[in-house]
């Protein structure tokens, strides 16, 4: 079936509403919630914030609820493919039809606002998708909800919503233009999550983030429980998901912890939790498929604590094949660029540089200036649409690994040609 008229542009207008998103803060979003009544305050959420991995950890407790039996909503961002995956309802995404239809509800609501307290009040992209959510988790009668949150915590479009148990999965250096510069930054603001009276649980992260989590905890009456105290620091003593990569049973310890913290009333037992973690799927983290002959696997690492993850994940593929990985690489901002760079030349055979579909990528010419010296392999210059044409894969030959990695943007591309799809953002 295909798009609904309008559809096309209805998303491009949706998109150039992108740049009010620069303001943090939560202040145009409850105007927007109190016109639809609410929504957020009909249901329990899960609410989780993080550097890394909130994502994956999101899914898994989702996971674990549905096979609690309970009727679950998804948010995440951003996504892969389909704008409507971010939006799921017992892992079903938000058809086109239905997007149309909420941005048909929500258009006037958000002029109106825009007419009442001025312009920097209209809603952002963001934040119209939040709406979106939260109407369409109300209107399907969801049990519970579990929230991804956009960027940082505190100021987020999804902290609105009062949580049964708030998630913190890992803190680094990301997003320092709006976040700040340290590590306490950046925990600062996730930790704006924590909610009074309520339970937060915390990922492998920094000791000194960590601390911070603590003492907000403290200062909120907040119980606090980590996977450290809990799993400790031996990876081996974690849980083991459906998701590949050692980085997913860190991930997989905080999913466990936040469903055993949402208690009895949710059938959080421990054979719902382990068949959660047996059935979570979560593509784009390190999903291994066989295309044209290559193992070719999708990783979205696009931050310097992602670029740790990858160079385990990297140095252990080489271990098992015994190969260098032919890797497509392209990532959103120089920043970023660097480091990861840095550890895909320490295994990578060859590198084919892409430039994802976002005004923030960096082009092929500046990646290849970024390109350490002392790596001898070859770089070329290359665009996702040739690499992946009609579903197959053109880089490297039968029998060779290829890892496509850095923005997720780079990844859903691909993975649209992959599924012969046109939708890619």
């Amino acid at each position: 079936m295909g798009e609904p008229a309008g559809y096309r542009a209805l998303v491009d207008q949706l998109y150039a509403l992108k740049p009010r998103g620069t303001r943090l803060g939560i202040d145009r979003m409850r105007p927007l919630a109190a016109a639809l009544g609410n929504p957020e305050r009909t249901m329990p959420v899960v609410h989780v914030a993080g550097t890394n991995g909130k994502g994956s950890v999101a899914a898994m407790i989702e996971a674990m609820l549905r096979a609690a039996g309970w009727r679950v909503g998804l948010y995440t961002s951003p996504h892969l493919v389909h704008l409507g995956e971010r939006v799921q309802v017992n892992r079903e995404r938000l058809t086109e039809e239905e997007i149309v239809g909420l941005a048909a509800e929500l258009a006037p609501i958000s002029k109106r606002i825009e007419a009442e307290e001025g312009a920097e009040m209209r809603p952002s992209f963001f934040e119209v998708m939040t709406a979106m959510a939260l109407l369409k988790f109300s209107r399907a009668q969801c049990d519970i909800a579990v929230l991804e949150v956009g960027l940082g915590g505190e100021f987020d479009a999804t902290n609105i919503a009062e949580p049964e148990v708030s998630v913190i999965t890992s803190i680094g250096l990301d997003h320092c233009e709006w976040l700040g510069n340290s590590i306490e930054d950046i925990a600062r603001a996730k930790a704006g999550i924590i909610k009074a009276g309520r339970t937060v649980v915390i990922g492998r992260m920094p000791l000194e983030a960590e601390r911070l989590m603590r003492e907000t905890a403290e200062r909120k009456n907040a119980w606090c429980v980590s996977v450290r105290e809990v799993f400790g620091d031996d990876v081996e003593t974690y849980p083991r998901p459906a998701l590949a990569g050692v980085y997913q049973r860190w991930n997989a310890g905080t999913a466990v912890l936040a469903a055993r913290a949402l208690g009895e009333r949710w059938r959080m037992s421990e054979d719902a939790i382990a068949t959660g973690l047996a059935n979570v799927a979560w593509p784009g983290r390190w999903d291994v498929r066989e295309v044209s002959g290559r193992t070719l696997i999708l990783d979205a690492s696009h931050n310097p604590e992602g670029a740790a993850t990858l160079d385990a994940n990297l140095a252990q593929l080489r271990a098992e094949t015994g190969k260098q990985p032919i890797v497509v690489f392209g990532v959103l901002g120089v920043e970023r660029a660097r480091p990861l760079l840095e550890v895909i030349c320490r295994h990578a055979r060859a590198l084919h540089l892409v430039e994802p579909r976002d005004v923030r990528a960096v082009p092929v010419e500046r990646l290849q200036s970024l390109v350490p010296r002392e790596f001898s392999g070859a770089v070329m210059a290359d665009r996702v649409s040739r690499l992946f044409a009609g579903g197959r894969c053109e880089a490297g030959e039968a029998g060779d690994v290829v890892v496509v990695t850095g923005s997720i943007y780079s990844l859903g591309e691909a993975m649209a040609h992959l599924e012969h799809s046109s939708e890619t953002r």
